[in-house]
């Protein structure tokens, strides 16, 4: 049975926040969703009537929004999708998403925002699979 992520692992948050990302910071983002969102553990957020995951992946993005860009973030596309082009074929996406962070410090604040993390549950109860890249820009290979 695959691996499927919601979360960082201890791991790879130490790998992250120990690099010396100076400047902006680029998350790409690839989304799977479940057919119908669970909010099992998350029954104080949990809608009247049941939503797809993707309209519940829109409610997160809708709650998440207002602390991103306090945190000096922004969305720069969000986009469906479904199997590669160039990679494996089983492998399908729906949804990818790419944010830019002022600072890695930025993202930091963003991610442990108080407020942030009540609506979290949205997130968590949507997707059944994803996928986070960091990523810092460059202006050449060398």
């Amino acid at each position: 049975m695959p691996t499927n992520y919601l979360n960082p692992s201890d791991e790879s948050a130490r790998q992250l926040f120990s690099k010396s990302i100076q400047g902006e910071v680029i998350m790409l983002n690839l989304l799977r969703f479940k057919e119908i969102a669970d909010y099992g553990n998350f029954p104080e957020i949990a809608p009247k009537y049941p939503r797809t995951g993707k309209e519940a992946y829109q409610v997160y993005i809708d709650q998440t929004l207002p602390f991103l860009e306090k945190s000096g973030g922004q969305v720069i596309l969000l986009g469906e999708c479904d199997h590669f082009f160039i990679g494996p074929m089983e492998e399908r996406w729906d949804f990818m998403m790419i944010i830019k962070q002022k600072s890695l410090a930025n993202f930091i604040s963003f991610a442990s925002d108080p407020q942030y993390q009540k609506v979290i549950g949205h997130r968590e109860a949507a997707i059944v699979d994803s996928r986070l890249l960091p990523t810092q820009a460059t202006s050449s290979l060398l």
